[in-house]
């Protein structure tokens, strides 16, 4: 078999990137992953204000604090017509970035390099986590509960974001992905040795992350030896597991996608050239678990229309469970960062958040805290149709969010990322939302883009 074949038989594929020509502005064009700050439009105002009237990812994503906004059938043809834009050939007389001399020069604005991009991303917390942008065959991977694909769901879904995600994805001109996936490297051979051959040339994109998100760095692997490198790498990983990717950040995405192209696979069989199309193919960017630079977090919850007593009542069917009020102003909170924080492998331990109040619940040893947690609230929720919940990174936004006695934060305990691959090989997915790659602001940054459809 030729590299591609063995690739492919990997569920993996060399994709045609995309990229800002030179004298881009990238600080401005790279922005974060649109799942983040979904309950903070101030955040993505400034990050409005940080692109001006420069050329910008925020022109062609969908940041999902807007998703519950009467206009997001305008927003959508805006974003498509972004992307037209961008992949325009020749200069265009109005819009956007019609004053910006280098769009539409010779061939457009962005630059074509066939290849993989290994990337290095330094964040506010830690620095030189390796990455490696490509693309993932999408009849490698089923989303559903119990699949055995080569690339899984580590996570529940939640339905409605993938319907969301899908209508963004159906027909658009262009994709960039916040999307990281995972290997099970415990040696961590592959990615460094790519990173010792990317470094043999200059690297392709160096730039600082607007609003103090850090710092990334990508290098182009377009030679065929390097290909072949990370061929025998990835079928090294393969005998050693039962399946060789793990959805990391954008499980909901990664599913969209998959319904996308099952649907345009469905509406179009038959056609040539169905099963090259670009929509079978997503482009994640690929780290490894044991990578020192990954941390996992949990992900918090907030619930809105309820008070904190209210919420401490619906969890008192934990095992073991048991209420200590921690008491209000800054003592209290910090005592409840404190406790959120802390291992114990006595007890699990959720922290309750609303108002300046802070309540800690003790109760026995979860195998996955989020696991009878969310069962209860699931119920709760259920019963109570007026409260919604949210989905947070870092404990600074859940006691934000928490401010108001209308609203309750819940801190969960840490996750621990050692022997993620085997637990999902054992049980399937954990529940939704379970665990972060990092907090909100090592969340991955849109900066390569790809052709879509059209």
């Amino acid at each position: 078999m030729n590299v591609h074949e063995r690739l492919a038989a990997l569920g993996a594929a060399v994709p045609t990137l995309l990229i800002p020509r030179e004298g881009t502005d990238l600080k401005k064009w790279a922005v974060i992953a649109c799942d983040q700050y979904t309950r903070d439009p101030s955040y993505w105002e400034r990050v409005r204000n940080e692109a001006g009237d420069s050329p910008s990812t925020l022109d062609i994503i969908f940041p999902e604090v807007y998703l519950e906004e009467k206009n997001r059938g305008e927003r959508i043809e805006a974003i498509r017509a972004a992307m037209k834009q961008f992949l325009a050939e020749c200069p265009v007389e109005k819009g956007r970035f019609s004053d910006t001399a280098e769009y539409g020069a010779n061939g457009g604005f962005f630059s074509r390099l066939e290849g993989f991009m290994y990337v290095e991303r330094d964040t506010p917390c830690r620095a030189g986590r390796r990455g490696l942008v490509l693309a993932l065959d999408m009849e490698c991977y089923d989303w559903r509960d119990g699949a055995q694909t080569l690339i899984r769901s580590t996570e529940g879904t939640v339905p409605e974001r993938i319907l969301a995600r899908m209508e963004i994805r159906r027909g658009a001109p262009l994709e960039s992905p916040h999307i990281m996936a995972l290997l099970d490297d415990s040696e961590n051979f592959l990615l460094p040795g790519l990173g010792e051959r990317a470094r043999r040339g200059a690297a392709r994109y160096d730039t600082e992350l607007m609003l103090g998100a850090g710092r990334a760095r990508g290098w182009l692997l377009d030679r065929e030896d390097d290909w072949e490198f990370l061929a025998g790498g990835l079928e090294t990983l393969r005998r050693r597991s039962p399946f060789l990717y793990a959805m990391g950040d954008g499980n909901h995405s990664l599913a969209a996608a998959k319904a996308v192209w099952d649907e345009y696979k469905t509406k179009h069989a038959g056609e040539a050239g169905l099963e090259n199309h670009p929509a079978r193919w997503v482009l994640v960017e690929l780290e490894n678990l044991y990578d020192p630079a990954l941390s996992f977090e949990p992900i918090h919850r907030a619930l809105f229309g309820a008070s904190l007593d209210e919420i401490s009542e619906a969890l008192k069917p934990l095992a073991g469970f048991s209420r200590r009020d921690l008491g209000t102003g800054e003592a209290a909170r910090r005592e409840a960062v404190e406790l959120a924080a802390r291992e114990d492998p006595c007890l699990t331990r959720y922290i309750l958040v609303s108002g300046g109040r802070c309540v800690a619940l003790e109760t026995k040893p979860a195998a996955l805290a989020v696991e009878p947690l969310q069962n209860l609230l699931d119920g709760f929720l259920q019963n109570h149709p007026a409260v919604s919940i949210d989905y947070l990174h870092g404990a600074g936004e859940v006691f934000r969010v928490a401010e108001g006695i209308d609203a309750v934060g819940i801190l969960l305990p840490p996750f621990r990322k050692e022997g993620l691959f085997e637990t999902v090989a054992r049980r399937g997915a954990l529940p939704r939302k379970s665990f972060s790659m990092g907090e909100s602001d090592e969340k991955r940054f849109y900066l390569e883009c790809r052709k879509l459809f059209g």
